[in-house]
C-alpha cells in the first residue's frame, strides 16, 4: 500500500547538456513516486522549454523499464532559460507561462536534473514563479558545490581515462607528445582525475596557472632520462596565467551552465557585395595551441586529441547508476516530507538536502593543495607551475 503524501503529482525534466545517469535518475524518481507514494509523474520534454510550451508526457512504469543502463535522457534536453527564452525571434521572460502550465498540469513539485545553470534556473522558478522545486546535481565536470560528486562525472572520468590509456600506445610507438583535451571550462576535476588515473605526465587545469616554458622543460627532462614520449591531459579551460591569455569563449561557458556569460571572441566585419557581414573570429583551441608551441619549444612531434562530446556518451558506470538511484529515491522522500527548493547532495555516502540558495552560482573548483594534486606531484606529474 502506498504511503500517504500531500503531494499528488510531480513533474520531472532534464536540462543542460546530456550526460550518463539522467535515465537512471528518471527511473529512480518515477518508481519511488509511483510505487511508494502513489504520485503521478509527468515528464517535461526538452527541459524548461517543454514546460513553457506545454510539451509533456505521462510517465508510466513501463516507460522506465530497461533505461537504467541507457545513456542520454528519454525526456530530451535543452539549454533554454525560462527567464530569457527565444520565442519567435525575441528574447522573453517566459516564467509566467511556465508557472501557468505547471498549475494547469496540477504539478505540486518540479524535479530538475541538471548542472550549474539548471540550479540557477530552478531557483528562479521558485523565487519568481512560486513553483516548488527539488534538484539533482548533474555534470561531468563535477563543478556543482555542496556535493561530494555530481552524477555523470564518474562515467566521464572512466571514458577519458580509457582514451589516455589508448593514447599511450601510439605516443610510445611514434615517440610523440600527445595532448588530450577534456571538458572542464571552469573546473579541472575531470582532467585531474583522468590524467592521474591514466598516468599523464602533465596535467593542466584552470585552477593552476601554467607556464609553457616549465612544461617544455619537464618534457625535455623526460627525454634526457630516456622517456621518448609524453602525455598531456589538459582541461578546455586551462589557464596560461599570462595577462594576454585568450578569454574562454561563451560557448564553453554555456556548456558548463554559466548562461550569463558574454562571447569575448573578436567580431570581424567584412563587406561582401552590398552588405556588411559580421562574424566571430574562430579562436585556436587551447589543446592545439599547446601542442603547436610545445613542438616548437621541444623539437618533438606533437599531436592533439580532443575528446569533446565522447565524454558525455555511452552507458553510465556502475557508480553513477547507484548514485542516481540514491539521489532519485531521496528526492521523492524529501518531496513527500514537504521539503522543497533544495538540491539533493551526496555527502559521505548519504543524500542530504541543501538549500538552492547555497548551490546556485558558486563553482566547485579544485583546491590547489587538494590531496589528488599532491599525490600527482609526488609521482612526478607536472602542472606547469
Amino acid at each position: 500500500m502506498a504511503k500517504s503524501s500531500p503531494v499528488k503529482c510531480i513533474g520531472i525534466l532534464t536540462a543542460g547538456g546530456d550526460c550518463p545517469g539522467l535515465n537512471p535518475a528518471i527511473r529512480a524518481v518515477t518508481k519511488t513516486a509511483q510505487s511508494v507514494f502513489g504520485m503521478r509523474v509527468i515528464g517535461i520534454q526538452d527541459g524548461f522549454r517543454g514546460l513553457v510550451e506545454n510539451r509533456t508526457v505521462q510517465i508510466e512504469d513501463q516507460m522506465v523499464s530497461g533505461i537504467l543502463t541507457r545513456g542520454g535522457t528519454i525526456l530530451g534536453t535543452s539549454r533554454d532559460r525560462p527567464h530569457k527564452m527565444t520565442m519567435g525571434g525575441k528574447t522573453l521572460n517566459m516564467i509566467p507561462a511556465a508557472v501557468e502550465n505547471a498549475r494547469r498540469l496540477q504539478i505540486d513539485c518540479l524535479v530538475c536534473l541538471g548542472g550549474g545553470g539548471t540550479q540557477k534556473n530552478a531557483l528562479r522558478l521558485a523565487r519568481d514563479g512560486g513553483i516548488r522545486v527539488v534538484t539533482l546535481p548533474k555534470t561531468i565536470d563535477n563543478d556543482i558545490v555542496e556535493t561530494d560528486i555530481s552524477f555523470g562525472h564518474d562515467t566521464a572520468v572512466g571514458i577519458a581515462t580509457e582514451a589516455i590509456d589508448r593514447l599511450h600506445t601510439t605516443a610510445t610507438s611514434h615517440h610523440r607528445i600527445i595532448v588530450c583535451e577534456t571538458m572542464g571550462n571552469k573546473s579541472g576535476w575531470l582532467a585531474l582525475r583522468s590524467g592521474l588515473a591514466g598516468g599523464a605526465d602533465v596535467i593542466l587545469i584552470p585552477e593552476i596557472p601554467y607556464d609553457l616554458g616549465i612544461v617544455a622543460s619537464a618534457l625535455m627532462e623526460r627525454r634526457r632520462t630516456g622517456k621518448k614520449f609524453s602525455i598531456i591531459a589538459v582541461a578546455e579551460g586551462a589557464n596560461p596565467g599570462s595577462d594576454d591569455a585568450e578569454e574562454p569563449s561563451a560557448a564553453g561557458a554555456v556548456e558548463n551552465g554559466f548562461e550569463d556569460s558574454v562571447d569575448t571572441a573578436p567580431v570581424i566585419s567584412r563587406r561582401i557585395g552590398n552588405g556588411l557581414v559580421q562574424y566571430h573570429e574562430v579562436q585556436e583551441p587551447i589543446a592545439s595551441r599547446i601542442a603547436r608551441e610545445l613542438q616548437e619549444l621541444t623539437g618533438t612531434d606533437a599531436r592533439v586529441t580532443t575528446l569533446g562530446h565522447v565524454q558525455r556518451g555511452g552507458i553510465p558506470s556502475a557508480f553513477d547508476r547507484i548514485l542516481c538511484t540514491q539521489l532519485g529515491t531521496r528526492a521523492v522522500e524529501l518531496i513527500a516530507e514537504g521539503r522543497f527548493n533544495v538540491m539533493v547532495a551526496y555527502r559521505s555516502g548519504e543524500c542530504v538536502p541543501v538549500p538552492l540558495e547555497d548551490v546556485a552560482g558558486p563553482v566547485n573548483m579544485v583546491p590547489v593543495d587538494h590531496p589528488l594534486v599532491e599525490s600527482a606531484r609526488k609521482v612526478g606529474t607536472c602542472f606547469g607551475d
